[in-house]
């Protein structure tokens, strides 16, 4: 699939569930209940013990799944997902040289920062989506809305603070997609056998996101 095809899909589904798990069985659990409610687009951070393995398994069984690979700190992590199979890079801050990585690949980039000056140097570097991350910290979507405001070119992904009661606030302030924790990536319903909690809330999301979209071409 080719960046441009990425960047499609991942407006196109609206979100970006953020997965943390303790293994690589819980991990493709959870991915497969996520996928159940329709959300076929998954970031799988570094911080899961085996997060390598997990996208390698998703990339040869789930084909139909937009892997991503998440909290990747530096450009050699970034090419180490790519190779597994990774078709977007997703980080919680600005690493210049990761950049550079991902675009030796052709692959979509969506590097983290807080600040307008930390977002514009994203951009001007080649960021193709910049990560507000941790929306929640300032303000949630009101500080997205200021940020648009002179900054309208640039697409954001906030992440931090999105739930089913913030999602349609931070759509309206602008967001590319939503980046979404554990709100969605519930690990506690997994845990007690209530995979079926984790797709309806899948399903959710995605209803705001589509309500959204209705309303603004209205």
């Amino acid at each position: 699939m080719r960046k441009e095809e990425v960047l499609k899909s991942l407006r196109g589904i609206g979100l970006v569930p953020v997965l943390r798990a303790e293994s690589v069985d819980k991990a493709l659990a959870l991915a497969e209940a996520i996928a159940a409610g329709g959300v076929t687009v998954l970031e799988i951070t570094m911080t899961v013990p085996g997060a390598i393995q997990v996208m390698r398994k998703l990339a040869e069984q789930r084909p139909d799944i937009l892997i991503g690979a998440g909290t990747v700190l530096d450009a050699e992590t970034a090419r180490m997902c790519i190779l597994e199979g990774a078709k977007f890079v997703v980080s919680p801050a600005l690493n210049l040289q990761t950049i550079e990585m991902c675009h030796r690949y052709s692959v979509a980039v969506l590097p983290g920062a807080l600040t307008p000056t930390e977002i514009v140097t994203a951009w001007q570097a080649g960021a193709d989506v910049v990560k507000v991350f941790p929306a929640s910290a300032m303000g949630g979507a009101k500080y997205l809305t200021a940020l648009k405001g002179p900054l309208p070119q640039v697409d954001l992904i906030p992440t931090g603070g999105v739930s089913l009661a913030t999602a349609a606030e931070f759509l309206n302030a602008g967001a590319f997609a939503l980046g979404v924790g554990s709100d969605l990536v519930d690990a506690k319903a997994m845990a007690a056998g209530k995979p079926e909690v984790v797709t309806e809330t899948a399903r959710k999301y995605l209803a705001i996101v589509n309500e959204h979209r209705a309303a603004k071409n209205a």
